[in-house]
């Protein structure tokens, strides 16, 4: 049985932390974040933005500072300065948008950080991120391109590796893709039938990202989409049939703090697609815990186990497949940005009862202070590959 824990706040008379945040200063994220600093009695957190960072080539931090990375996503002039595109919808790019991401990280100096670079390496990488989990046991979809031990060109590589691996069914993702940009859900069936659904739409030879899924059915289409994302990286899994509430399939996102999972959230959709963004919807916490019975408890310990990968970051959050019947559960994938699940409270046990994601960081924090930031590397230097991370240094993009 889990047994609850409890995360004490600091020793009286202890100053608390002074936290500053790389983030998009309009973006909801960082708004969220500083109101719950200023509601634990703390010192408004300084904001450094995305874009001065690019502008500046870095930033530094104060060795008292304690130095949180936000997403970079949702701002017009920081996605222009990452991906070298001026349309927010457009879905290449996401390989440039990954080495300058990555590079610009490792330009901040000082201070105590909540998010390691290398780490960020990896959880952005999403072959990367598989060989990770399933060397250290963490249950994943069987890939072919497992820390890109596969090269995908086109979709006459996929094709292969579908009739190599016997994998009928299958998700299409790019590697450095996030809130299922560029996913395609490939379903085939016989007398050469195939079906891909995707929120990629075809427009004057340019994808976009949709906010309406798609059913592509002509094999055609579908390999031109396929060919023209991937220069960006592609990684492949066997799409894993998922259990099912309320004649919707099913999914959590389960954020673990500290190493423990303190929040969860049911995502149910009629398509294979269950990002709320694309007609997903929140599903029953209650009714999922009473569907897993005696699993419950299995499916947080993996959860915790895929977080206990990336030490140096104290917050993921885990994409969570249940299988049919609610019995095995296996590991999507993990985000280094997966905590936006606003007025959402902690797990019961959890130690993060009545607090918000935001506000159970916080009291992580308080709890165990991270360490000093290392030395200031070089910009253009590769993300490191430690054994406990990436097995293969000539993956990353």
């Amino acid at each position: 049985m889990r047994q609850a824990t409890t995360t004490p706040g600091p020793r009286h008379g202890q100053p608390g932390p002074r936290f500053a945040v790389v983030g998009n200063p309009e973006n909801r994220r960082v708004e969220l974040f500083a109101a719950a600093v200023r509601d634990a009695g703390l010192p408004a957190p300084r904001v450094v933005p995305w874009l001065d960072v690019l502008r500046d080539g870095g930033a530094a931090f104060g060795a008292d500072e304690v130095v949180r990375l936000e997403s970079p996503g949702e701002n017009a002039d920081v996605d222009l300065s990452l991906r070298g595109m001026d349309d927010p919808t457009r879905v290449e790019g996401s390989a440039r948008w990954y080495g300058r991401f990555t590079a610009a990280v490792r330009t901040l100096s000082g201070g105590r950080r909540l998010d390691d670079p290398d780490e960020l390496g990896v959880l952005f990488d999403k072959r990367l991120c598989h060989d990770v989990l399933a060397h250290a046991g963490v249950p994943v979809p069987p890939s072919p391109t497992s820390g890109a031990q596969a090269a995908v060109r086109g979709w006459d590589d996929v094709r292969t590796l579908m009739r190599e691996h016997r994998m009928p069914r299958l998700f299409v993702k790019l590697a450095h893709g996030s809130s299922a940009s560029g996913v395609l859900a490939v379903e085939t069936a016989g007398a050469g039938r195939i079906r891909a659904t995707t929120s990629v739409e075809r427009s004057g030879g340019r994808l976009h990202n949709s906010l309406r899924l798609r059913r592509y059915r002509d094999e055609r289409e579908i390999a031109a989409i396929v060919d023209r994302l991937a220069p960006d990286g592609l990684h492949i899994e066997r799409w894993m049939p998922k259990a099912s509430l309320h004649a919707r399939v099913a999914d959590l996102r389960i954020v673990v703090i500290g190493g423990r999972a303190t929040h969860a959230v049911v995502r149910t959709s009629r398509s294979p697609l269950t990002n709320l963004h694309l007609g997903g919807a929140r599903g029953e916490l209650a009714a999922a815990i009473e569907a897993a019975g005696a699993r419950w408890g299995e499916a947080l310990d993996i959860c915790e186990r895929a977080a206990a990968c990336f030490p140096g970051t104290l917050c993921v959050g885990v994409d969570l497949l249940p299988a049919l019947g609610w019995q095995r559960f296996t590991v999507g994938e993990v985000n280094a940005f997966g905590d936006l699940l606003p007025r959402l409270t902690g797990l019961p046990g959890s130690g993060a009862e009545g607090l918000d994601t935001y506000a159970a960081q916080i009291a992580a924090v308080r709890h165990r202070p991270p360490a000093a930031a290392p030395p200031l590397r070089n910009a253009s230097d590769p993300p490191r590959s430690p054994n406990h991370l990436a097995r293969n240094p000539h993956a990353h993009a």
